[in-house]
């Protein structure tokens, strides 16, 4: 129901008249089963007859154009061999009003508490989740924002997750947080520093993983965490290796032996915590276990932050340049530290109307989706499929195709989904097998019957290193 004046493209920038017919711009991705060799236009090469087969070439939904309104069949069915096996691929554009992002931001920094807004241009667009391990998460996005909210809120939601899910770099505060700069593949920017490292393990497991490389070399080793700070004299790893007790207090809820909850707040400082000096999660020292000039090592979960001591005649610890004997311990922390990442998955619930684009009879779609019997990918890339009912579906957006994602004014996202199965398995389902076409017409740049526009033209792209092949003849999922 857009109006389209010639010579203009629509709102989303996704169509345009020419000449009293509809166009869509994006070109239609090809993905060639094949890494680092130049690529060349479909449509700017000659074709040699031979019989082109789904094991060297997939047609992606990326600039297919959709169902929409969702009573016709998907712009393109194609059918081809992989392996001696016919197969069917159903290629279409999703709507998807029912949409959003999990991201992943690896840092040890405390980034906003649990269920914190998250805000893009002022806007809420999300919430802090769960911290994981080196690793903080955010859930962006979801029909409650997209449509549930004011006009402002959706069209911020839909324009943070467009950006982030086509690889730019999207700005967000996070109430009472931080503030952040991140993009898909790249080092996140927490209050303007970029993150360098995520953490080798928490405190417990880095007293555990370096126990042995500290003995005789320090009496005490304090790993600072804002989850499980670790002191090696207390802990099981240190017992077992005849290690003494140092008298040593920490401030903070024990656990079990040698690990601490909350010993400081969240923060960006040491470990994650709010700590500027660690000596502040300590407390007074046991005089019949402790001694002067025992030797004290604090370090964080990155070796990013590390001091040595010594107690004096009072039984209190100053500090004195770190020795030279302990300088490969924490740089071997911080060698064993990931490089920080963010990473972006996209979720959607495709049990919508875009099935009928598969099947006369959706809920057969979804059922042989849920039974492996098809497989389901995103723009070519390989998806997570959530049990249950429905097709509710995660993607790495690394993984696809440059710009593979659009948007409507609705405000929705569109995004590719092809479902791939076998020839028998597709007219089993009730497919619209009047439709099929043969893989090499769709290189050649023919559309369905049932396309209401024409391509602007088609762009190839190598499948990404390391990526599963979508099409085979095992259509039970990803191996």
């Amino acid at each position: 129901m857009c109006y389209i004046a010639d010579g203009r493209s629509g709102a989303c920038d996704r169509y345009a008249n020419e000449g009293g017919e509809l166009v869509r711009l994006d070109p239609l991705t090809i993905l060639e089963n094949r890494e680092d060799t130049p690529l060349v236009p479909f449509l700017d090469r000659e074709w040699d007859g031979d019989l082109v087969t789904g094991d060297q070439t997939f047609i992606t939904a990326v600039g297919s154009g959709t169902t929409y309104p969702d009573y016709k069949p998907a712009p393109f069915i194609v059918a081809s061999k992989s392996a001696g096996v016919d197969m069917i691929t159903v290629v279409t554009e999703g709507i998807f009003s029912y949409c959003g992002a999990k991201v992943k931001i690896d840092t040890d920094r405390h980034l906003g508490s649990e269920c914190a807004p998250v805000r893009a241009d002022g806007e809420v667009i999300g919430h802090v989740s769960t911290s994981e391990y080196g690793s903080q998460m955010l859930s962006l996005g979801g029909v409650n924002h997209l449509t549930g909210g004011s006009k402002k809120e959706g069209r911020a939601t839909c324009s943070a997750l467009l950006a982030l899910c086509n690889g730019e770099q999207v700005a967000l505060t996070i109430d009472n947080g931080a503030d952040l700069e991140i993009a898909a593949g790249q080092a996140p920017i927490v209050n303007g520093t970029p993150e360098q490292r995520m953490r080798v393990g928490c405190g417990s497991a880095t007293v555990g993983m370096f126990a042995a490389q500290w003995q005789g070399l320090v009496d005490e080793v304090v790993v600072v965490d804002d989850h499980i700070t670790g002191v090696m004299s207390e802990h099981q790893a240190g017992k077992v290796i005849g290690w003494a007790p140092s008298g040593i207090k920490i401030k903070g809820r024990r656990s079990t032996p040698g690990r601490y909850f909350q010993v400081a707040e969240p923060g960006t400082g040491w470990g994650g915590t709010d700590l500027t000096d660690p000596l502040d999660i300590l407390d007074t020292w046991k005089p019949d276990q402790a001694r002067a000039g025992l030797s004290l090592l604090m370090v964080s979960t990155t070796g990013e932050n590390a001091a040595y001591y010594e107690l004096n005649d009072d039984l209190v610890p100053v500090q004195k340049d770190m020795p030279a004997r302990l300088l490969p311990s924490v740089q071997r922390i911080e060698e064993n530290c990931e490089p920080s990442l963010t990473s972006v998955l996209f979720m959607a619930g495709a049990g919508g109307s875009l099935r009928s684009g598969v099947t006369e009879n959706p809920v057969s779609l979804t059922r042989s989706v849920q039974s492996r019997l098809t497989r389901v990918t995103s723009g070519g890339a390989p998806v997570f499929i959530w049990p249950g009912g429905g097709i509710t579906f995660m993607a790495d957006v690394t993984q696809m195709p440059k710009n593979a994602f659009g948007y409507v004014p609705t405000p929705a996202l569109v995004a590719p989904i092809e479902f791939t199965m076998t020839a028998a398995d597709y007219a089993a389902l009730g497919g619209h097998i009047d439709y099929v076409m043969p893989l090499e017409d769709a290189l050649r740049g023919l559309k369905g019957r049932q396309n209401d526009h024409r391509l602007s033209g088609q762009r190839s792209e190598n499948r990404k290193t390391g990526a599963p092949w979508p099409i085979s003849s095992d259509t039970r999922g990803p191996k």
